[in-house]
């Protein structure tokens, strides 16, 4: 494998720090300049920035100490993982081991936390070994665009070691994204480039197959990457390889999920290898270990279909089922040993899987009954909060009180620069006549972008621009057409322009490099320059250099000239995009739709350029390719979108990292997938969970408010509903008389008795959108602790803001007033509370333990330095007795329309304590649930 200078630099350093734990700033110089002095003495002039390539593998020493939690079920699963470990012979995880390490790079450190994380979905499959009947099912959750490939990669390394020797790799929907998983297994995995059907011979080694010294015998791989034809399955054409399944070597197909394929591929396993089941007449393959890797899980392979009950509520044993689900169950369960492994970074319409979904067609569902592994953030990760940022006032355990601002690399489109071009709701037939400015604007950001990249040494790297606007093929190829006009326009102009025309086209990126605001920006940004100081602050890149104008200038032209226009759609004859036959890198403009939308990775991306609309959590951040590794050029980055989906964003991040907190909290109880609460915040602009034809079929859930804040940030808007919940509240406060003590601006009651917390839900009207604030589940929760004698008693907090704008006299106070604390409207990133708010009920004592444990937790989302000075909800809620819940009554001052200016519009907070004697509550999810929720 050729390599440059500079990595093969990089690659003797590596291999030197080998077994030291912590290389040292001062011991990584001295080894750099050792290799350095080393290929010069050797005739190699090639210069290589050796303070780049110092910061370089500082970077790549970073240790990463997360580790992956695990929901399991203990139930007819045997460890053996730690019996047999000493006993396998792994040379399949043994050589991508080493490929990590002298290919990509890696530090020793890091593939030693990456040997944990793969053990911890593979001590959760069936030893391969084990007599018997058995099938595994479980799900591995990461974020978008964050390592979850190399995960299962390593994964499918080790099964084949322990002696699973049939592995299936459902990889997407279409034949691209199909095609870029092959090779990338092909070098990571199976060590030979299966370019055709023909004969071995013609297919070169690569990647973990260049290690000659290593006497393995490569896997059988039943598909291929030929570009000319199809490279998936060929039942026809495999039948004549000779393939024997069972033999000393395991073998792979890499298949999309498409109903004709996997209809091939369980007709070819149960022709050669089924044997009939006098039981049930079905052929089931005995004695072949099977793993199922479903990438992008929760894409087209949940069924989507009703399961229908009969009277009495029991599912009916045979239904319809949605075609690629249905295939994927068949396959499994053809199989007498089977593990599946969803991989998946938006879980929402898999833990919505109804468990009991099992028909006589097709088997069990694919619902993750066994285990769901979350893993770590990596440190250098970008994703959704450290792109967006939101609201430090959440439930997640951050340090900061101020909101968490994001990387301001952000740039908001006004409407009416691109609603003319490309407007938000156009027709198939749309015809464009222009590209907007602020897109002619991105294509010179990514000019920009790629010049500095190369100014700052990084001159053979890959750079892509993605414009996603349209899911119309005929628009994107329209898009396609006026976008290359406009880069052959760029690249004329700089080559026929002087340099120092001040009305030039350099003249107009200097403009851009230094100018932080445009027309149509939604508001002022920070430029370039400014840019990197403020990110170079925020997060810990030491690859991050700044540099002058003049030295991007030298490559402005260079870096346009290397731009290539592609079309990533069905239609589009160049939709393949293989990064690999560009060794100098490639400068690509990706334009498309849906074909971006999953798993397809863009190497290098700088720039995008994003207003396609979605409704729903999952699909918004699958859209989100902008999320990844970007190390040393995140500040060149940008993201032109609108103000719409910079407020959705921010909300999604909200709602994934408390679904990922609850996830982490559950795992410390030992709680088993069957047991999730699915505690998945409802968004107050109705933007959805996932679609709704994923979620009809969760019709069951069991919650549990235990350790959770439960509060309305969504209100009635009819005069009436909202004059009774203040009617409500005064007679509430009224009631509980006038032995209340303050704090700050805090009236507090205590040890009120939950009979009348229990009445007053049975009064409060909760807007029919609130799901989480439902009385019914709310008081039923309440009323099954009481009974185990927990939540007894409340204190009761009214919040009276000092030097409020407006004031309201509750009958208790008069002629008192209380001051009323301002809200923007629509609460949009959903929450009212303040978490100082939380712990107004808790002794001295408990406020020091819950900061304690908050100090002390190494799964905190911490993103500062600073210590914390206060705790936040989980620790706040853990530490207070189980006996007492918390109610905050928030007499907020609002503006809804027709109602009294001047009357506060009455939010309420529960704060609800820890406890390991939790009773769930059923929530039922059917149609009626559905069509109010999510059909509006």
């Amino acid at each position: 494998m050729k390599i440059n200078q500079y990595e093969r630099a990089l690659q003797l350093v590596m291999l030197m720090l080998r077994g030291i734990p912590n290389p040292t700033p001062e011991i990584i110089p001295q080894k750099v300049k050792l290799v350095l002095d080393m290929l010069r003495a050797e005739g190699n002039l090639e210069k290589v920035d050796e303070d780049r390539l110092i910061r370089d593998i500082e970077s790549r020493c970073e240790i990463w100490k997360e580790k992956a939690t695990v929901l399991k079920d203990k139930n007819n699963h045997e460890v053996w993982l730690p019996y047999y470990k000493t006993q396998i012979k792994w040379k399949f995880w043994k050589r991508y081991e080493r490929y990590l390490m002298e290919v990509e790079g890696r530090s020793e450190q890091y593939v030693m936390h990456f040997d944990e994380l793969t053990d911890s979905a593979l001590e959760h499959l069936e030893y391969p070994l084990k007599e018997g009947s058995w099938d595994r099912r479980g799900m591995v959750v990461g974020q978008v665009q964050s390592g979850k490939t190399s995960h299962y990669t390593g994964l499918i390394c080790k099964a084949a070691d322990a002696g699973y020797e049939l592995i299936i790799v459902l990889a997407g929907m279409h034949e691209s994204l199909r095609n870029q998983t092959q090779k990338r297994l092909e070098k990571e995995f199976i060590g030979y480039e299966k370019i055709s059907w023909s004969s071995e011979e013609k297919n070169r080694r690569v990647g973990v197959g260049e290690f000659f010294d290593e006497n393995i015998s490569p896997p059988y791989s039943l598909t291929c990457s030929d570009e000319n034809e199809n490279g998936d399955f060929n039942r026809k054409i495999v039948s004549h390889m000779g393939v024997i399944l069972g033999g000393n070597d395991p073998v792979i197909l890499i298949v999309k999920k498409n109903k004709s394929v996997l209809t091939n591929v369980i007709n070819w396993a149960i022709s050669f290898h089924g044997i009939k089941d006098p039981k049930t007449g079905r052929k089931v393959v005995r004695n072949i270990p099977l793993l199922l890797i479903d990438d992008e899980a929760d894409n087209a392979s949940v069924n989507t279909n009703l399961v229908p009950f009969d009277e009495n509520g029991i599912p009916l044993e045979d239904y319809d089922v949605t075609a690629i689900n249905g295939k994927i169950r068949k396959l499994l369960n053809h199989f007498e040993k089977s593990a599946y492994v969803g991989y998946t970074a938006t879980p929402f319409a898999n833990i919505f899987i109804y468990p009991e979904g099992e028909t006589l067609a097709h088997g069990e569902d694919l619902f993750p009954r066994d285990f769901i592994v979350n893993l770590p953030t990596p440190p250098n990760y970008i994703g959704p909060v450290k792109l967006f940022g939101f609201p430090s006032e959440n439930e997640l355990g951050f340090d900061e009180n101020k909101d968490e601002k994001g990387l301001q690399i952000i740039r908001e489109i006004k409407t009416s620069d691109y609603e003319k071009d490309i407007p938000d709701k156009h027709k198939k037939y749309h015809v464009p006549e222009k590209i907007p400015n602020s897109l002619k604007e991105a294509i010179k950001s990514f000019v920009i972008a790629s010049a500095a990249r190369m100014a700052r040494g990084e001159q053979n790297n890959h750079n892509s621009m993605l414009i996603h606007v349209t899911r119309y093929t005929a628009v994107q190829e329209k898009i396609g057409q006026l976008v290359s006009e406009e880069v052959q326009f760029l690249r004329r102009q700089m080559e026929y322009t002087d340099q120092n025309d001040p009305e030039g086209v350099y003249k107009d990126l200097e403009k851009l490099w230094y100018c932080s605001k445009s027309n149509f920006w939604a508001k002022s940004y920070l430029d370039y320059p400014e840019t990197t100081k403020d990110v170079k602050e925020q997060i810990k890149d030491l690859l991050i250099k700044e540099i002058s104008w003049e030295e991007v200038k030298y490559f402005l032209f260079e870096a346009v000239s290397r731009i290539k226009i592609k079309l990533i759609n069905g239609t589009a004859k160049d939709a393949a995009l293989d990064y690999s036959k560009h060794p100098k890198g490639l400068s690509v403009i990706a334009i498309g739709g849906d074909k971006l939308s999953r798993g397809l990775t863009l190497e290098g991306l700088t720039v995008s350029y994003f207003l396609r609309a979605s409704r729903m959590y999952d699909t918004l951040m699958q859209m989100g390719r902008w999320f990844g590794f970007r190390p040393g050029y995140i500040d060149l980055c940008r993201l032109y979108t609108s103000p719409d989906l910079v407020k959705w964003y921010k909300y999604i991040a909200l709602a994934s990292e408390e679904l990922r907190s609850e996830f982490d909290y559950m795992a410390a109880y030992n709680s088993t997938p069957s047991q999730y609460g699915l505690r998945v915040r409802t968004h107050p602009d109705n933007l959805l969970i996932t679609a709704v034809n994923k979620m009809r079929n969760g019709t069951v859930m069991d919650i549990s408010y235990a350790n959770s804040i439960v509060e309305t940030v969504i209100f009635p808007q009819e005069e009436n509903e909202l004059k009774n919940n203040l009617d409500v509240i005064d007679q509430f406060i009224f009631n509980l008389g006038p032995k209340f003590t303050t704090n700050g601006n805090k009236i507090l009651w205590r040890d009120v008795p939950s009979q009348q917390i229990l009445q007053l839900l049975d009064e409060y009207i909760v807007h029919p959108d609130s799901r989480k604030v439902a009385p019914k589940p709310l008081k039923e929760y309440i009323e099954k602790q009481m009974v185990k004698g927990e939540l007894k008693s409340w204190t009761i907090a009214l919040i009276n803001k000092k030097n409020a704008k407006h004031t309201y006299p509750f009958e208790l106070f008069k002629p008192n007033e209380i001051g009323m604390p301002e809200r923007n409207h629509s609460l949009s990133n959903g929450r009212m509370i303040d978490r100082k708010d939380e712990y107004v009920d808790l002794t001295q004592e408990e406020f020091d333990e819950a900061l304690r444990r908050m100090k002390s937790d190494p799964y905190r989302k911490s993103r500062t330095s600073k210590e914390p000075t206060d705790p936040s909800g989980p620790y706040i809620r853990e530490v207070r007795s189980p006996e007492k819940g918390l109610l905050i009554i928030y007499p907020l001052d609002l503006e809804i329309k027709g109602f009294e200016k001047g009357l506060p519009v009455i939010g309420l907070a529960f704060s609800i304590p820890g406890s390991r004697n939790a009773e769930k509550v059923q929530y039922t999810v059917n149609n009626t649930y559905r069509e109010q929720e999510f059909d509006s």
